[in-house]
């Protein structure tokens, strides 16, 4: 069901700041659902055509009199212009929200930067006819040394020391959520934590072609994702390379097998070759598990695609009977890309320490468990996967804030 959805902090893009960031991208994330989105801030502009932005310029915590005000509240004295401020806040947010079904106010409810904006979002929390309201706390003033001089006792101070009837609350962390509830008095477990995600395709500055591979290819799972970047001729192997896949695929049913697999212009059997690899792979069940990249590149593999997926694999494995130098581990190197291949004098020569090396005699049960023993040793690696299985913004929608909207709105109908 489509809702109407608003989020308002200080600050939007292009404004740089982690909250920011988080704001913009939880305005994607629900553009993306379906949902009418607004932004509502006091400085920025909408960097998505699906989202509305709203601009009041008394919310910007830079704002002239906001600045002058919060001089005056720093040294413990709220004068009449707060009232005023307040009131003229409280009255351009009731046009801005008219409608909206759910609002998300980002750290305004539990900082200090614009106390007006803070009592005036109070106050319409707590007034008939509000729309559900979710305080995100990325940061808790008054559990912060640096700004605990600032805070004092009383009104309007206490506003972010305190719970708000009615309104839900987000913090980030297991971190926040404890500076919360200290602060404020909620009960630990009535305050929901909802981590930060990464955009990990902008982060990678993927190119657009990796991107549909990704997402075509089913890439971005547990894994893990060998890459074999290795032309179409058999002394590169590539037959232990299915072999492989279809072992580590027992116990990781989300394993992948990249290989680049141009064709190669000097060997006259390259094409035949590549037919019973695709043969090979059918019967042994791993064609859905198999991206011969050459065959989505109309036979040229784009140089930017490559050197994407040395960044978005798990493992470069190199299976080949014979190379000449072993460029690829030098690529593998530069990008940090943990390394399984041949015992072969080329591979040793380049890489005397650093990668693991299997005999070619091995079994590929024998060569599989040394790619997982490999993996299981390399604290980065389970760090990776865990960021792009939990903490990519798709899965930390899917996983937390989907369920949170659907809480909070689907009883009302």
């Amino acid at each position: 069901m489509t809702r109407r959805i608003a989020l308002l902090h200080y600050t939007a893009p292009p404004v740089v700041g982690g909250v920011e960031a988080v704001l913009g991208a939880h305005a994607r994330l629900f553009a993306d659902a379906g949902h009418d989105v607004r932004i509502i801030v006091g400085r920025g502009r909408s960097t998505d055509s699906r989202v509305e932005l709203v601009r009041i310029p008394l919310i910007d915590s830079r704002n002239a009199r906001v600045v002058g005000l919060r001089r005056e509240l720093a040294a413990g004295r709220a004068p009449p212009e707060f009232g005023r401020l307040a009131g003229e806040l409280a009255r351009d947010l009731s046009g801005a929200i008219r409608g909206v079904d759910l609002l998300i106010i980002h750290n305004v409810g539990s900082l200090h930067f614009n106390l007006p904006l803070t009592a005036a979002l109070h106050e319409i929390a707590t007034s008939p006819g509000a729309p559900v309201m979710v305080a995100w706390t990325h940061d808790v003033a008054a559990a912060m040394p640096s700004y605990v001089g600032d805070l004092h006792r009383g009104w309007p101070w206490d506003l972010i020391r305190s719970s708000w009837p009615g309104v839900t609350w987000v913090a980030v962390s297991e971190t926040r959520r404890r500076d919360l509830a200290r602060v404020s008095g909620l009960a630990p477990g009535a305050i929901r934590v909802i981590p930060n995600g990464i955009d990990i395709a902008d982060n990678l500055r993927l190119h657009p072609a990796t991107r549909r591979l990704v997402d075509d290819h089913d890439l971005r799972g547990v894994g893990p994702v060998l890459f074999t970047p290795s032309r179409m001729t058999p002394r590169k192997n590539l037959e232990l390379a299915l072999h492989v896949i279809a072992e580590l695929r027992v116990a990781a049913p989300g394993a992948r097998l990249v290989i680049t697999g141009a064709l190669d212009p000097h060997d006259l059997g390259s094409r035949a070759y590549r037919e019973r690899l695709r043969d090979l792979a059918e019967s042994l069940a791993v064609t859905a598990s198999t991206t011969i990249l050459s065959d989505h590149e109309r036979g040229r593999v784009a140089a930017a695609v490559v050197r994407d997926l040395y960044r978005i694999a798990d493992v470069l494995f190199l299976p080949s009977h014979d190379e000449g130098f072993g460029l690829t581990i030098l690529e593998a190197a530069i990008a940090r890309l943990p390394i399984v291949c041949a015992d072969i004098p080329a591979l040793r020569e380049v890489a005397p320490t650093g990668a693991t090396f299997f005999d070619l005699g091995a079994s590929s049960l024998e060569v599989a468990r040394l790619v997982e023993e490999r993996l299981a040793a390399d604290a980065m690696h389970r760090l990776a996967v865990r960021t792009r299985t939990q903490l990519s913004w798709p899965a930390v929608y899917a996983t937390w804030i989907k369920p949170l909207v659907s809480d909070l709105l689907d009883m009302q109908g």
